[in-house]
C-alpha cells in the first residue's frame, strides 16, 4: 500500500472530470424513447499505478470482478507515482484529481495506490478480496436509485436515457466512460522493473457529459466512435454514490 500526501486542498467535482466529447452532443427533454435496458451493476474504481509496487494484486482482482456479469471493474491509473523512475502510460491527471474528490467527500487528507471505491461510496484500501466481496454484496442487496437509465447504440451514435421513478439527489452528474478491457505491459524501470503486468478495463476516458436535476426524464445522444468498450454512469454530485450505470457494449 502506497501512501500520497494530497494536501489541504482538493479539486472540486466541476473541475475533476475534464475533457471533449467526440462529436456534437445534443440534449433535451423527452417522453420517451426506444432504449436497450441493462441490468443493475456494481461499479469498482480502482486507483493504481504502474510505478506502485502494492498494486499488482489489486490489478489481478480487477481481472477476477471482469468475469463477472454484476460487476463493472475500471481500473483509473494516476499520475503521482511516475516521478519515482516509470512514466505510467494509461495515467491522466484528471484520475488522480477525481481520487482527490472522493478523498475530499470523505473527509480525508490522504490518498493511497491501490484503492479501490465501490459504487462510489465505500472507499478500501490495498488488496483485500473478501472485504471487496462484502462490499459488492452489499450494495447488490441495497434498494435500487428510482431511476432507470438505458443506452442504445447504433454505429458510432450512442443514445442515453435516464428516466426518474422517484426521489432523486438534487443534483446529478452523467459519465461516458471509454476503457481497454486488457492491456498487459512490460515494466522496465521503477519499484516494479522486470514485472510484466496484466491490466483490466483500463479507462481511457472519463468525461463529463451533463448535469441533472431528475425531475424530468432526460436523454443524450453522443458520438462514440473507436474500439473502447463504453459505458454511462449516473452518479450524485459530490462526488456521491453512484446511482445506475448501463454498459453500451
Amino acid at each position: 500500500m502506497r501512501q500520497f500526501m494530497a494536501g489541504l486542498t482538493f479539486a472540486v467535482l466541476s473541475g475533476v472530470i475534464t475533457g471533449t466529447l467526440p462529436g456534437a452532443l445534443v440534449a433535451q427533454d423527452i417522453q420517451g424513447s426506444a432504449t436497450q435496458s441493462r441490468s443493475a451493476l456494481v461499479v469498482v474504481e480502482l486507483f493504481t499505478s504502474q510505478g506502485c509496487s502494492s498494486c499488482p494484486p489489486a490489478d489481478a482482482m480487477m481481472a477476477e470482478l471482469a468475469t463477472r456479469d454484476d460487476v463493472l471493474p475500471l481500473s483509473l491509473h494516476v499520475d503521482y507515482w511516475d516521478y519515482i523512475g516509470w512514466r505510467d502510460a494509461f495515467a491522466q491527471p484528471q484520475f488522480t484529481d477525481r481520487q482527490k474528490a472522493y478523498a475530499h467527500a470523505a473527509g480525508k487528507r490522504t490518498i493511497y495506490t491501490p484503492q479501490m471505491i465501490v459504487q462510489g461510496l465505500d472507499h478500501l484500501v490495498g488488496a483485500k478480496p473478501m472485504r471487496l466481496a462484502d462490499l459488492v454484496a452489499h450494495h447488490h442487496a441495497s434498494p435500487a436509485a428510482p431511476v432507470t437509465l438505458s443506452v442504445l447504440r447504433a454505429g458510432s451514435a450512442l443514445t442515453v436515457t435516464a428516466l426518474p421513478t422517484g426521489p432523486l439527489p438534487p443534483l446529478m452528474r452523467m459519465y461516458l466512460v471509454r476503457y481497454l478491457p486488457y492491456a498487459r505491459v512490460d515494466i522496465e524501470r521503477g519499484e516494479n522493473a522486470g514485472r510484466v503486468v496484466d491490466y483490466t478495463n483500463v479507462v481511457t476516458q472519463w468525461t463529463s457529459v451533463a448535469d441533472w436535476d431528475g425531475t424530468a426524464p432526460f436523454s443524450v445522444t453522443l458520438d462514440v466512435p473507436g474500439k473502447d468498450r463504453t459505458a454511462v454512469i449516473l452518479q450524485a454530485a459530490g462526488p456521491g454514490p453512484i446511482l445506475s450505470v448501463a454498459r453500451a457494449d
